[in-house]
Protein backbone atom coordinates (compact mmCIF):
# COMPACT_ATOMS: atom_id res chain seq x y z
CA UNK A 1 0.00 0.00 0.00
CA UNK A 2 1.54 3.62 -0.85
CA UNK A 3 1.02 6.78 1.03
CA UNK A 4 -1.28 8.25 -1.39
CA UNK A 5 -3.40 5.57 -0.89
CA UNK A 6 -3.60 6.10 2.79
CA UNK A 7 -6.57 8.00 4.85
CA UNK A 8 -5.46 11.41 4.88
CA UNK A 9 -6.09 14.92 6.10
CA UNK A 10 -5.31 18.19 5.57
CA UNK A 11 -6.39 20.78 8.26
CA UNK A 12 -6.12 24.35 8.65
CA UNK A 13 -3.76 26.04 11.69
CA UNK A 14 -4.12 28.48 13.61
CA UNK A 15 -1.43 30.20 11.21
CA UNK A 16 -3.66 29.46 8.37
CA UNK A 17 -1.15 27.39 7.10
CA UNK A 18 -2.03 23.36 6.79
CA UNK A 19 -1.35 20.66 8.96
CA UNK A 20 -1.09 17.37 6.44
CA UNK A 21 -1.98 14.58 8.40
CA UNK A 22 -1.83 10.53 6.99
CA UNK A 23 -4.19 8.40 9.52
CA UNK A 24 -2.96 5.13 10.97
CA UNK A 25 -4.76 1.91 9.10
CA UNK A 26 -4.70 -0.10 12.33
CA UNK A 27 -5.75 1.10 15.99
CA UNK A 28 -3.77 4.15 17.14
CA UNK A 29 -0.71 3.67 19.41
CA UNK A 30 1.97 6.00 18.45
CA UNK A 31 1.76 9.66 16.72
CA UNK A 32 5.11 10.83 14.91
CA UNK A 33 5.16 14.47 14.64
CA UNK A 34 7.88 15.72 11.72
CA UNK A 35 8.91 19.42 10.99
CA UNK A 36 9.69 20.15 7.09
CA UNK A 37 12.75 22.05 6.20
CA UNK A 38 12.96 26.07 5.51
CA UNK A 39 10.71 26.94 2.24
CA UNK A 40 8.90 23.51 2.07
CA UNK A 41 5.31 22.48 3.62
CA UNK A 42 3.76 20.04 5.76
CA UNK A 43 2.23 18.19 2.98
CA UNK A 44 5.17 17.88 0.70
CA UNK A 45 7.59 16.88 3.13
CA UNK A 46 5.21 14.72 4.64
CA UNK A 47 4.46 13.18 0.84
CA UNK A 48 7.98 12.80 -0.44
CA UNK A 49 8.56 10.85 3.14
CA UNK A 50 6.23 8.92 3.39
CA UNK A 51 6.31 7.33 -0.51
CA UNK A 52 9.67 7.55 -0.79
CA UNK A 53 12.09 6.87 2.47
CA UNK A 54 11.72 2.90 1.78
CA UNK A 55 13.65 0.28 3.64
CA UNK A 56 16.05 -1.82 2.37
CA UNK A 57 13.40 -4.14 2.36
CA UNK A 58 10.99 -1.96 0.12
CA UNK A 59 8.62 -0.74 2.85
CA UNK A 60 7.29 2.28 3.48
CA UNK A 61 7.04 3.90 7.08
CA UNK A 62 3.30 3.46 7.00
CA UNK A 63 3.72 0.01 6.26
CA UNK A 64 5.94 -0.83 9.10
CA UNK A 65 4.18 1.31 11.75
CA UNK A 66 0.67 0.76 10.81
CA UNK A 67 -0.57 2.23 14.48
CA UNK A 68 0.94 5.40 13.81
CA UNK A 69 -0.61 8.78 12.82
CA UNK A 70 1.78 11.03 10.89
CA UNK A 71 1.31 14.86 11.42
CA UNK A 72 3.23 17.16 9.61
CA UNK A 73 2.56 20.61 10.42
CA UNK A 74 3.01 23.82 7.99
CA UNK A 75 5.38 26.66 9.28
CA UNK A 76 4.24 30.45 8.95
CA UNK A 77 5.49 32.29 6.65
CA UNK A 78 8.03 34.68 7.30
CA UNK A 79 10.34 37.46 5.75
CA UNK A 80 13.97 35.43 5.56
CA UNK A 81 16.97 37.39 6.05
CA UNK A 82 19.43 34.79 4.57
CA UNK A 83 17.85 35.48 1.23
CA UNK A 84 16.06 38.69 1.54
CA UNK A 85 12.66 37.43 0.30
CA UNK A 86 9.81 39.24 1.84
CA UNK A 87 8.24 35.21 2.52
CA UNK A 88 8.83 32.14 3.36
CA UNK A 89 7.75 29.48 4.99
CA UNK A 90 10.31 28.96 7.64
CA UNK A 91 10.03 28.01 11.53
CA UNK A 92 12.34 30.91 12.66
CA UNK A 93 14.56 33.47 10.55
CA UNK A 94 18.44 32.25 10.27
CA UNK A 95 20.73 35.84 8.73
CA UNK A 96 23.04 33.07 7.87
CA UNK A 97 22.44 29.34 6.21
CA UNK A 98 25.74 27.16 6.79
CA UNK A 99 26.30 29.39 10.39
CA UNK A 100 23.11 29.77 12.36
CA UNK A 101 25.55 31.19 15.55
CA UNK A 102 25.29 34.62 12.79
CA UNK A 103 23.18 37.33 13.95
CA UNK A 104 21.26 34.22 16.34
CA UNK A 105 19.15 36.90 17.51
CA UNK A 106 17.35 37.25 14.67
CA UNK A 107 15.72 33.50 15.11
CA UNK A 108 13.97 34.42 18.57
CA UNK A 109 10.85 35.66 17.81
CA UNK A 110 10.08 32.36 14.84
CA UNK A 111 11.76 30.16 17.47
CA UNK A 112 9.25 31.72 20.32
CA UNK A 113 6.42 31.56 17.74
CA UNK A 114 6.57 28.38 16.52
CA UNK A 115 7.24 26.62 20.23
CA UNK A 116 3.71 27.89 21.00
CA UNK A 117 1.86 26.98 18.05
CA UNK A 118 3.96 22.91 18.87
CA UNK A 119 2.52 22.80 22.31
CA UNK A 120 -0.73 23.14 21.31
CA UNK A 121 -0.48 20.96 18.84
CA UNK A 122 1.56 18.24 21.01
CA UNK A 123 -1.23 18.52 23.58
CA UNK A 124 -4.28 18.00 20.84
CA UNK A 125 -2.47 14.53 20.33
CA UNK A 126 -1.67 13.87 24.09
CA UNK A 127 -5.63 14.42 24.53
CA UNK A 128 -5.94 10.63 22.71
CA UNK A 129 -2.72 9.09 23.57
CA UNK A 130 0.10 9.42 26.30
CA UNK A 131 3.64 10.91 25.22
CA UNK A 132 5.32 8.40 25.75
CA UNK A 133 4.09 7.43 22.80
CA UNK A 134 5.05 10.50 20.74
CA UNK A 135 7.83 11.34 18.80
CA UNK A 136 8.98 14.24 17.58
CA UNK A 137 11.55 15.48 15.04
CA UNK A 138 12.12 17.25 12.00
CA UNK A 139 14.44 17.75 8.58
CA UNK A 140 17.23 20.66 8.66
CA UNK A 141 14.81 23.85 10.05
CA UNK A 142 12.18 21.48 11.13
CA UNK A 143 15.12 19.47 13.38
CA UNK A 144 16.35 22.70 14.90
CA UNK A 145 12.81 23.71 15.71
CA UNK A 146 12.35 20.48 17.45
CA UNK A 147 15.36 20.11 19.11
CA UNK A 148 14.58 23.74 20.54
CA UNK A 149 11.07 22.10 21.55
CA UNK A 150 12.06 19.27 22.69
CA UNK A 151 14.43 21.06 25.64
CA UNK A 152 11.50 23.03 26.75
CA UNK A 153 9.00 20.26 27.80
CA UNK A 154 8.19 19.11 31.33
CA UNK A 155 7.71 15.08 30.71
CA UNK A 156 9.46 12.92 27.79
CA UNK A 157 8.44 12.38 24.88
CA UNK A 158 8.79 8.66 23.11
CA UNK A 159 11.49 9.78 20.74
CA UNK A 160 12.99 12.16 18.64
CA UNK A 161 14.04 11.68 14.97
CA UNK A 162 16.65 14.57 13.79
CA UNK A 163 17.95 14.83 10.28
CA UNK A 164 20.41 17.01 8.97
CA UNK A 165 19.94 19.13 11.35
CA UNK A 166 21.25 21.70 14.30
CA UNK A 167 20.75 23.33 17.71
CA UNK A 168 19.63 27.16 17.61
CA UNK A 169 21.96 28.81 20.15
CA UNK A 170 24.15 25.71 20.67
CA UNK A 171 26.56 27.08 22.23
CA UNK A 172 24.98 29.55 24.93
CA UNK A 173 23.19 26.11 25.64
CA UNK A 174 26.15 23.85 25.93
CA UNK A 175 28.01 26.66 28.26
CA UNK A 176 24.78 27.14 30.43
CA UNK A 177 25.00 23.26 31.12
CA UNK A 178 28.27 23.19 32.15
CA UNK A 179 28.17 26.41 34.17
CA UNK A 180 28.70 25.40 37.82
CA UNK A 181 28.32 28.11 39.55
CA UNK A 182 24.70 27.11 40.69
CA UNK A 183 26.54 24.11 42.21
CA UNK A 184 28.90 26.84 44.41
CA UNK A 185 27.87 27.80 47.76
CA UNK A 186 26.73 31.22 48.15
CA UNK A 187 28.60 32.78 51.07
CA UNK A 188 25.90 35.50 51.19
CA UNK A 189 23.15 33.69 50.99
CA UNK A 190 20.96 33.72 53.99
CA UNK A 191 19.52 30.60 53.83
CA UNK A 192 22.83 28.96 53.01
CA UNK A 193 23.16 26.34 56.11
CA UNK A 194 25.62 25.96 58.45
CA UNK A 195 27.49 22.21 58.43
CA UNK A 196 25.23 19.60 59.94
CA UNK A 197 22.15 22.30 59.68
CA UNK A 198 18.91 21.79 57.86
CA UNK A 199 18.94 23.66 54.71
CA UNK A 200 15.25 23.95 53.46
CA UNK A 201 16.48 24.90 49.69
CA UNK A 202 18.66 22.00 49.57
CA UNK A 203 16.87 19.95 47.08
CA UNK A 204 15.90 23.33 44.45
CA UNK A 205 19.35 23.56 45.00
CA UNK A 206 20.50 20.24 44.01
CA UNK A 207 18.28 20.46 41.38
CA UNK A 208 19.40 23.33 39.48
CA UNK A 209 22.56 21.85 39.28
CA UNK A 210 21.31 19.04 36.48
CA UNK A 211 22.09 19.55 33.58
CA UNK A 212 18.61 18.86 32.06
CA UNK A 213 17.26 21.40 34.10
CA UNK A 214 19.81 24.13 33.81
CA UNK A 215 19.02 23.55 29.72
CA UNK A 216 15.53 23.98 30.47
CA UNK A 217 15.58 26.56 32.14
CA UNK A 218 17.89 28.38 29.87
CA UNK A 219 15.77 27.57 26.85
CA UNK A 220 12.40 28.78 28.38
CA UNK A 221 13.60 31.70 29.12
CA UNK A 222 15.13 32.02 25.38
CA UNK A 223 11.87 31.53 24.10
CA UNK A 224 10.08 34.08 26.85
CA UNK A 225 8.24 31.02 28.43
CA UNK A 226 7.24 31.13 31.91
CA UNK A 227 9.53 29.01 34.24
CA UNK A 228 7.96 25.95 35.29
CA UNK A 229 6.97 25.30 39.01
CA UNK A 230 9.31 22.38 39.03
CA UNK A 231 13.07 22.17 38.99
CA UNK A 232 13.33 18.71 39.19
CA UNK A 233 15.04 16.37 36.56
CA UNK A 234 11.85 14.45 36.33
CA UNK A 235 9.80 17.42 34.99
CA UNK A 236 12.57 17.58 31.77
CA UNK A 237 11.99 15.50 28.69
CA UNK A 238 15.99 14.35 29.05
CA UNK A 239 14.61 10.27 28.96
CA UNK A 240 13.68 11.05 25.61
CA UNK A 241 16.06 8.93 22.93
CA UNK A 242 16.70 11.04 20.37
CA UNK A 243 18.61 10.16 17.02
CA UNK A 244 20.22 12.51 14.85
CA UNK A 245 21.69 11.73 11.34
CA UNK A 246 23.53 13.63 8.90
CA UNK A 247 25.25 13.48 5.59
CA UNK A 248 29.12 14.43 5.52
CA UNK A 249 28.37 16.02 1.86
CA UNK A 250 25.70 18.80 3.45
CA UNK A 251 26.38 21.29 1.47
CA UNK A 252 23.46 23.41 3.76
CA UNK A 253 24.36 22.32 6.63
CA UNK A 254 27.56 21.13 7.55
CA UNK A 255 28.08 17.56 9.58
CA UNK A 256 29.25 19.75 12.24
CA UNK A 257 26.43 21.23 13.05
CA UNK A 258 24.64 18.31 13.96
CA UNK A 259 27.89 16.44 15.54
CA UNK A 260 27.96 19.51 17.82
CA UNK A 261 24.07 19.42 18.70
CA UNK A 262 24.37 15.92 19.39
CA UNK A 263 26.96 16.95 21.50
CA UNK A 264 25.54 19.38 23.60
CA UNK A 265 22.38 17.05 23.93
CA UNK A 266 24.28 14.87 25.87
CA UNK A 267 25.79 17.31 27.62
CA UNK A 268 22.26 18.17 28.97
CA UNK A 269 22.04 14.36 30.06
CA UNK A 270 20.40 13.47 26.83
CA UNK A 271 20.80 10.12 25.42
CA UNK A 272 21.60 10.67 21.61
CA UNK A 273 22.37 8.06 18.57
CA UNK A 274 24.40 10.10 16.23
CA UNK A 275 25.09 8.44 12.84
CA UNK A 276 26.99 9.91 10.07
CA UNK A 277 26.50 9.22 5.99
CA UNK A 278 29.23 8.91 3.51
CA UNK A 279 28.09 11.24 0.78
CA UNK A 280 24.89 12.02 1.61
CA UNK A 281 23.77 15.86 1.08
CA UNK A 282 21.33 18.18 3.00
CA UNK A 283 18.81 15.42 2.99
CA UNK A 284 17.82 11.68 3.97
CA UNK A 285 19.83 8.36 2.67
CA UNK A 286 17.24 5.70 1.07
CA UNK A 287 17.50 2.94 2.23
CA UNK A 288 20.09 3.35 4.70
CA UNK A 289 18.87 6.27 7.13
CA UNK A 290 15.19 4.94 7.12
CA UNK A 291 16.39 1.54 8.14
CA UNK A 292 18.43 2.77 10.96
CA UNK A 293 15.43 5.24 12.21
CA UNK A 294 13.18 2.10 12.34
CA UNK A 295 15.36 0.28 14.13
CA UNK A 296 15.61 3.38 16.37
CA UNK A 297 11.85 3.40 16.71
CA UNK A 298 11.68 -0.58 17.52
CA UNK A 299 14.61 -0.66 19.76
CA UNK A 300 14.51 3.25 22.02
CA UNK A 301 10.77 3.70 21.33
CA UNK A 302 9.12 0.07 22.09
CA UNK A 303 7.53 0.73 19.14
CA UNK A 304 6.28 -2.69 17.16
CA UNK A 305 7.00 -2.98 13.46
CA UNK A 306 4.83 -5.02 11.15
CA UNK A 307 6.17 -7.42 8.39
CA UNK A 308 3.25 -7.13 6.35
CA UNK A 309 4.58 -9.75 3.74
CA UNK A 310 4.71 -12.37 6.33
CA UNK A 311 1.35 -10.59 8.47
CA UNK A 312 2.97 -10.54 11.63
CA UNK A 313 4.57 -8.14 13.86
CA UNK A 314 8.05 -7.60 15.02
CA UNK A 315 8.61 -6.88 18.44
CA UNK A 316 11.57 -7.24 21.11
Amino acid sequence: MDAQDLATTIRPARNNQKTYIVEPTATHTHTIILLHGMSSNGEKFGRELLETGRTSGGRTLPQLLPGARFVFPTAKRRRSSAFKRALLTQWFDIAHLPDPAYRQETQLQGLAESALELSELLHLEMASISPQNIILGGISQGCAMALSFLLVLDHPLGGYIGMCGYLPFQKDIEDAVRDDSNAERDEDDPFAAEDGDFDPHADQQLSMTDPAVKAKAFERDLLCLPPLPSGAKEATACSTPIYLGHGDADEKKPYALGRAAARTMRAAGYEVSWKLYPGLGHWYKVPDQIDDIVEFIREKVGCQISDEEEGTVLDD
